[in-house]
């Protein structure tokens, strides 16, 4: 019984999917939305005029997302007659309510304390050295959360990189005589000795 089903599986017909995306507000189109098949690890995103188009297997779910509106899904149907399918999708805005939140340049309210009271009185716009130090800055950007845009940026860039896998393996940088040039003139440079 399992092997039939596997085979069911192997025999689902392509099929081509593409649309356009529109706000639902508007008839305006939107660009990068995220469309992708979520089991496969495989999608793209919708160009400058909302337009897209990908290959899907029959029975797939194709979710569609963007920041600031609501995540959608949907379902290639089974035994499909044609093997294109042709959307136009709306999306709607996600207005989730959002707590408020206080955005402070300090880890904690005693570092915060400290660094006003070291602050020199005579100009109250400088910060002293000593709370400008790189150490400091380092600790407060490590404890930071990521923003939105960082996030964004990086899942973006896992999708590229997911995308470029499909077509060939990754590139070897030790085997990448550029890179080697650069490290050579780096070396050269002084770049890698220690400073003390």
């Amino acid at each position: 019984m399992g092997e039939l089903k596997a085979q069911d599986r192997q025999d689902r017909k392509v099929i081509q999917l593409s649309g356009i995306i529109l706000n639902a507000d508007s008839t305006d189109a939107v660009p990068g939305v995220n469309i992708y098949v979520p089991k496969k690890g495989r999608g793209t995103s919708s160009g400058r005029f909302g337009y897209f188009s990908m290959p899907v297997l029959e029975g797939d779910s194709v979710v569609f997302s963007f920041i600031g509106l609501k995540r959608q899904s949907f379902k290639v149907p089974e035994n499909v007659e044609d093997d294109r399918i042709s959307l136009i999708l709306t999306m709607e805005v996600d207005e989730i309510a959002l707590a408020e939140v206080e955005v402070t340049p300090y880890p904690t309210e005693k570092e915060f304390k400290e660094a006003v009271l070291a602050m020199s009185v005579v100009d109250p716009m400088t910060i002293s050295g000593s709370n400008m130090s790189p150490e400091m800055l380092l600790r407060w950007a490590e404890a930071m959360p990521a923003s939105g845009n960082e996030n964004f940026r990086y899942f973006q860039q896992g999708l590229m990189q997911q995308n470029q896998d499909l077509y060939g393996p990754r590139p070897l940088r030790l085997l990448d005589p550029f890179a080697w040039a650069q490290f050579i003139r780096s070396i050269k440079r002084g770049d890698l000795k220690s400073r003390d």
